[in-house]
């Protein structure tokens, strides 16, 4: 299937159901159905060949997804770009990906005025909710243009989106997903968060449409269900949603979870009992405050592991395997991603090309129709990446005995101190257990006995307090001196991407630095 065949799907199940809601507004399938064909057309009216790239730069909204809805019904391409991204970071993707088109919101017509001298390849300036000089108003544009169906050619090895990776190491390279990788992630979604037939879901997105909420909204369109647009990170607001549309999924980031765990005595508050699938992803969560999600919510956790490269879908671990016999899965299973997903191999390869044995650590290595086609006009880092039709992750981990998959690190995090391996996120579900204990990052710091140094940056939560021995004391007590902290930095924030990762190198680069000058 080509991805606009997954909302004409819910469209042909229910044609005059709400396929969006924003703000209290409905939006049918119908009528997104007949506005990305009016897109689409008007895209393909300007002479824009297949492929061509486009993107939208906005909050959450409803007529800004509906415009990446006409990209693919045009089969162009998307460039997924983050309304929360410093500027500089935007323009860099849009330069280097070859923006030729770009859907805004007049929210952002200031800041895109100052950078257009430097986006010579755009031709075509879209706003989305009005009239400005030197752009068309999308109603202007693409109103009188038929609201058929364009019949346009796909491949299934089309690219469909080119997504920045998180830029955590640099500036973020392109990656080239295509229908079929997609639509293996959507079947792999299908085939782990079932419904039964009369059952409609209703998808809350409330993180970024253009990072995983987007493509988490796919399967619900399939479905004829009906997708909750929150256009602001307001956990409030996001609280509310839950019982006045009867919500039955949403995704969060681990630290977005974290902080709706503080909210007190929140299950008397909100009632959640709609929810179905309350996934979680994007980085790793704490065990203990996974448990605490688990009574909060409901036996309803998902957890999940995926990269923009194998979108989303590379293992899951749906609700019913958080539970064993009827009581809490052990620690060790928690602290899992799942198992892999039944349409791709996954493997762990060490560092000669050799498929390692089960429970013994290596590389997360996956092939499959999930994979990407490659990075956009970076042959050799696709060279890199892909290996004999593997894609390397970068992920450090391992399969247990019952076949679910553990992430130790990325294998960049790893401290060599002294010669032994510390895999950070080891150490970091030990802090995560304390109840002081909000987030935390654990790094290696430069060292001249050892080379690098165990570091714990530690941010508390609200109102507590707990000194750097008594962190360090319970993570020898649990790992062993080797492994526990040398010491301990408390921060107001940990530095995070717009998804909620945590910017190891940002840490990093502090104390290395620093390093460097007293040198």
């Amino acid at each position: 299937m080509a991805i606009i065949d997954f909302f004409d799907r819910g469209w042909r199940i229910n044609p005059q159901g709400a396929a969006y809601i924003q703000d209290d507004r409905v939006f049918t399938f119908t009528e997104v159905r007949d506005r990305s064909c009016r897109i689409a057309n008007a895209l393909l009216a300007e002479g824009l060949p297949k492929g061509t790239k486009g993107a939208i730069w906005s909050t959450n909204d409803v007529v800004g997804w509906t415009c990446t809805l006409g990209l693919w019904r045009a089969n162009l391409c998307w460039i997924p770009v983050g309304a929360r991204n410093s500027a500089e970071e935007n323009r860099y993707v849009l330069d280097a990906f070859d923006c030729e088109v770009l859907f805004f919101q007049k929210e952002f017509a200031a800041v895109i005025d100052s950078l257009r001298a430097s986006l010579p390849k755009i031709r075509l300036w879209i706003c989305l909710d009005g009239d400005l000089p030197g752009a068309t108003s999308l109603s202007a544009w693409s109103d009188a243009q038929p609201s058929s169906v364009p019949q346009v050619d796909y491949d299934m090895d089309d690219v469909m989106a080119i997504s920045p990776t998180g830029g955590t190491t640099g500036m973020p390279k392109g990656v080239m997903n295509t229908h079929r990788s997609v639509q293996t992630f959507c079947a792999h979604f299908m085939i782990n968060f079932p419904y039964e037939d009369e059952h409609r879901p209703v998808n809350l997105a409330a993180a970024p449409m253009t990072h995983t909420a987007g493509t988490l909204s796919l399967p619900c369109s399939a479905r004829g269900g009906t997708v909750v647009v929150i256009t602001k990170p307001d956990p409030a607001l996001m609280l509310a949603m839950i019982p006045k549309y009867k919500v039955t999924e949403t995704f969060l980031p681990p630290t977005v979870i974290y902080r709706l765990l503080d909210v007190p005595d929140l299950a008397q508050k909100v009632d959640f009992s709609s929810l179905k699938y309350f996934l979680y992803g994007a980085a790793p969560m704490s065990v203990e405050k996974l448990k605490q999600a688990i009574e909060t919510f409901g036996p309803v956790m998902a957890g999940g592991y995926g990269q923009t490269e194998a979108p989303a879908s590379i293992s899951n671990l749906p609700p019913s395997e958080h539970l064993y016999g009827g009581q809490l899965a052990s620690d060790e299973r928690l602290s899992s991603v799942g198992r892999p997903n039944p349409l791709i191999r996954v493997e762990i390869i060490d560092d000669a090309g050799k498929i390692l044995a089960q429970g013994e650590t290596g590389e997360i290595c996956v092939r499959g129709d999930l994979v990407m086609k490659g990075y956009y006009k970076a042959p050799e880092k696709t060279a890199e990446t892909i290996i004999d039709g593997w894609l390397h992750t970068g992920d450090i981990g391992h399969l247990d005995a019952n076949g679910y998959l553990h992430i130790t690190d990325r294998k960049k995090d790893m401290i060599i101190s002294g010669g032994f391996n510390v895999y950070p996120s080891e150490v970091e579900q030990v802090l995560w257990a304390h109840p002081a204990v909000q987030d935390c990052a654990v790094i290696g710091v430069p060292d001249a006995t050892w080379g690098e140094s165990v570091k714990a940056v530690v941010e508390l939560s609200s109102g507590q307090s707990v000194s750097a021995e008594e962190l360090i004391s319970l993570c020898k007590a649990r790992l062993g001196s080797v492994k526990a902290p040398k010491s301990v930095d408390f921060i107001d924030a940990l530095p995070r991407s717009p998804v909620g990762k945590v910017l190891k190198k940002d840490l990093r680069a502090h104390y290395w630095q620093s390093v460097d000058r007293q040198i």
